[in-house]
């Protein structure tokens, strides 16, 4: 039997350092200077990491700082709002009975398997028939829906959410509203979490919608900002060790978002655990 172990347990360890081989070398190079980081093994640390922080902190008045807060916003609100729709819409679409019901469900199975680029020109045309290009808005209105989020929150709804609770509920006299905020959102919220998360971590590295939409700077966010300076690197090849910096700086949150929200998983496993 350990023999057999073996071969998956190596393919394993190969995707983690697949995937993990970038992470290093990010951390790694965002410690070297510029002259480092091309003359230097790329796996070597360096001693620069406090250094390349100032000095990004510094680059056009501290715009960096600007770009995180603006995908923070984006990301933070984009999020939250995209969720609370999901939550309604797959609770619904779960619960209640209605023409047409099957038709909706398929229409957003559909809007699972349409990727985003082919949504960005029509997006950018409709926003800017109403002159909402170069704005916040332009950013946060396309993120609040999420069909993939609204599929997961109607699953998590059919299979978190007891019919007899509802219905005892509704005995009890409590209307729609009360038994969605009170008995449906606490049994779903360890599949809220996971939305949520899903849709925070798009928001935050969506790199096309917002650069199509936006033209100011003091609006990007962190993955367009990154871009602009990588472009300029071309000229003043100093900005390349910024931009690795910048990279390590704007990855630190999602890390401490999954770590952070992850104890919600474990809450819902154990549950489970104790039920069976």
């Amino acid at each position: 039997m350990r023999r057999f172990a073996v071969l998956p347990s190596f393919v394993l360890v190969l995707g983690a350092l697949y995937c993990l081989l970038p992470i290093v070398w990010v951390v790694t190079a965002s410690t070297k200077t510029n002259g480092e980081l091309f003359r230097t093994f790329t796996l070597a640390p360096g001693t620069a990491l406090l250094d390349n922080i100032g000095d990004l902190s510094r680059y056009q008045g501290g715009i960096y700082w600007q770009w995180i807060l603006n995908t923070a916003l984006y990301a933070g609100v984009g999020a939250l709002l995209s969720t609370a729709v999901s939550a309604i819409s797959g609770y619904t679409l779960a619960k209640y009975r209605f023409p047409g019901r099957d038709t909706v469900f398929n229409v957003l199975l559909a809007g699972v398997l349409v990727p985003a680029v082919v949504l960005a020109i029509p997006q950018y045309l409709l926003l800017a028939s109403l002159h909402l290009t170069d704005t916040y808005w332009s950013v946060l209105l396309p993120s609040i829906l999420s069909p993939y989020g609204i599929y997961l929150a109607r699953i998590y709804a059919a299979a978190a959410v007891p019919d007899s609770l509802v219905e005892a509920a509704r005995t009890d006299g409590a209307g729609d509203l009360r038994i969605f905020a009170s008995v449906a959102v606490p049994s779903m919220v360890p599949g809220l979490v996971t939305v949520f998360l899903f849709q925070f971590v798009a928001i935050w590295n969506n790199f096309l919608l917002p650069y199509i939409m936006l033209t100011s700077d003091d609006r990007f966010p962190v993955t367009v900002g990154l871009y602009t300076m990588l472009k300029q690197g071309n000229t003043t090849p100093v900005l390349y060790t910024l931009v690795v910096t910048g990279a390590l700086l704007s990855i630190t949150p999602l890390v401490l978002l999954f770590l952070t929200l992850q104890r919600y998983w474990r809450v819902d496993l154990l549950s489970g655990a104790v039920k069976g």
